[in-house]
């Protein structure tokens, strides 16, 4: 139960735009206290959006995989809540964190170009800092230990090393909230990447 708790859950303001993600036991706080609705992710009622009560309802019938057990509810763990009365966007800047730069390169090493689990990655200077180079998103790379050790204080020409690509500031995305890869939803793309064939402009 305390994996699902902490399990993302996306969050959209009140003209539906995403603005970040929360964890499923804040989603229930902000349920509960009537500062969102759950978004409806399946089914005939798509979309219908839920107070605390119509939830618990609705939970009955949930898929019992992903629901919590309560001493006298079952409550089904929400994908996407909409805020009631939030109608701002947050700011678009990326915050540069290591994590984040994690989560631009995809967890990839950016000079052999495998995929590594957090503990076996490092950040490094494509320019060394000895060299002018600065801590920034467009001199930042995902690199493995054993690439960084490889490269050392050389730039990657020196080293006889290529970047798989050339760094940059990424753009916001509410995902650069959640910690871990794997939990975006199949649930969150319509709200994260629209389909433009299928999204009209109102008069």
């Amino acid at each position: 139960m305390q994996t699902l708790l902490s399990n993302p859950v996306l969050v959209l303001n009140r003209l539906w735009q995403p603005v970040h993600t929360c964890s499923v036991r804040r989603a229930l706080k902000l349920l509960c206290l009537g500062h969102a609705q759950v978004v409806q992710t399946e089914g005939e009622a798509m979309y219908q959006t839920h107070d605390f009560s119509s939830w618990i309802n609705y939970s009955l019938t949930a898929s019992r995989n992903e629901v919590i057990h309560g001493v006298q509810v079952l409550v089904a763990v929400p994908q996407i809540i909409v805020l009631s009365a939030y109608d701002r966007l947050p700011r678009r800047d990326v915050k540069f964190t290591r994590q984040n730069v994690f989560l631009r390169d995809q967890y990839e090493c950016q000079y052999c170009r495998k995929v590594f689990a957090e503990k076996d990655l490092n950040l490094d200077h494509v320019i060394p800092r000895d060299k002018g180079g600065k801590t920034t998103w467009d001199n930042i790379v995902t690199s493995c230990i054993r690439c960084n050790t490889r490269k050392a204080n050389k730039l990657p020409a020196e080293a006889n090393m290529r970047l798989s690509r050339q760094p940059a500031k990424p753009k916001w995305r509410p995902l650069y909230g959640v910690r871990q890869e794997g939990h975006s939803r199949e649930s969150w793309k319509q709200f994260i990447q629209p389909d433009r064939g299928k999204v009209r402009l109102s008069a």
